[in-house]
């Protein structure tokens, strides 16, 4: 009995060793094993990104309306942003001095009537007694210079009445063009002329609003870089559509086309100075308004990755791609940041074929060893 214990003793510490041995190497195993990441493999697609330019708007054609006579302002048949005709009747001026003048001047175009009358009558008189030797050949042509300046009378009232009358159609002052009525910087009374500092008000032609904005020379290359045409603007017709983002950051519902470009390159700035139009059927747009032009520009064959896939350091962009052994390597990436949701153009650092890690990234370290899961997600 004295010799079992200790072989008992001895026997239970060798079973305890031999469970922790095999606890320990379970544990060793476990803590070995590489933690399991999805991985997605980099291809190549087509994309169209856009490109938004700051932008002011005008109308085809701002008109100022200005009084050609003088008067008071007797009425103003619009409102300001009204929405007006061509030859629309806007303001009427007092016309109580002008219409004096043109009964002025009808009642001296009768009178000069009468006097070219008189003097014709005398020139019919005169001539046979001439004829008969009665009076002498002077006196005829005395009356007959007397009925020319009659007539030259005559065609200077009816000239002086018909100036009369302009300036009588002149106090209702008309719309020249279609378009949106601007500001009345004068009311009802007041004094105006052809020489006052302000006009009546502006009449804005809307029914196209001309967008103009520039770019720079690399850029406007990169749009035009392989359009058909002969010139500039063959190329540019071959652009596709361009939206307008207005300034509550809607879209305007129709698309706008791109009509020129400058011929000249600003020496200070680098840029050139592009207009597109678009049209306003409904008078939404205003001359003024600001906006941006947003251009669509397609990219074939460019590699996208997520840009969950993607992190920052120093304000460069990097991912982790997968290398041989299933070690990840942080690399950098250059990228095209446009208006795309959740993903990346990748122009530089990466290659068709790749794979780079999707998530977690944030438990990675550079040269650690995973367990690659691919992934058949897409990105937007």
């Amino acid at each position: 009995m004295k010799h079992t214990l200790p072989i008992f003793g001895l026997a239970t510490l060798v079973i305890l060793s031999a469970i922790q041995a095999c606890t320990s190497s379970t544990g060793n195993q476990k803590t070995t094993q590489p933690r399991e990441y999805l991985v997605e493999t980099v291809g190549t697609t087509d994309v169209t990104l856009y490109r938004d330019f700051p932008t002011t708007l005008q109308g085809l054609q701002t008109v100022e309306i200005r009084p050609r006579v003088a008067g008071y302002i007797e009425k103003i048949l619009v409102d300001e942003g009204d929405l007006v005709r061509k030859g629309q009747i806007l303001f009427i001026l007092n016309a109580n001095d002008i219409e004096a003048q043109v009964r002025s001047a009808e009642a001296q175009v009768k009178v000069t009537e009468a006097q070219v009358e008189t003097a014709r009558i005398n020139v019919e008189k005169t001539r046979p007694l001439v004829e008969k030797d009665i009076v002498s050949e002077f006196e005829l042509q005395s009356v007959k210079t007397n009925l020319s300046l009659a007539e030259a009378q005559l065609a200077q009232a009816q000239a002086n009445l018909a100036n009369a009358k302009a300036n009588l159609s002149y106090t209702r002052i008309a719309s020249p063009t279609d378009g949106i009525i601007g500001n009345f910087p004068y009311r009802v009374g007041s004094l105006v002329s052809s020489t006052s500092t302000r006009p009546l008000t502006t009449v804005s032609n809307t029914a196209t609003l001309q967008a103009y904005f520039s770019m720079n020379e690399r850029t406007f290359l990169s749009f035009v870089k392989g359009l058909d045409g002969k010139n500039t603007r063959e190329k540019l017709a071959q652009l596709p559509p361009v939206s307008l983002v207005l300034s509550d950051q809607s879209v305007y519902p129709l698309t706008g086309q791109i009509e020129t470009a400058s011929g000249i390159i600003d020496a200070q700035t680098g840029a050139i100075n592009i207009r597109a139009s678009f049209a306003n059927p409904e008078g939404i747009l205003r001359s003024g308004s600001s906006g941006r032009v947003r251009l669509p520009e397609l990219h074939k064959n460019v590699l996208l990755i997520p840009q969950a896939a993607t992190f920052d350091i120093q304000g460069k962009h990097f991912v982790y791609v997968v290398h041989d052994g299933n070690k990840v390597v942080n690399t950098a990436i250059e990228v095209i940041t446009g208006n795309l949701k959740s993903a990346y153009v990748v122009t530089r650092g990466l290659s068709e074929g790749d794979k780079i890690v999707v998530e977690g990234l944030s438990s990675l370290q550079n040269g650690m060893v995973i367990s690659p899961k691919l992934t058949g997600s897409t990105v937007d």
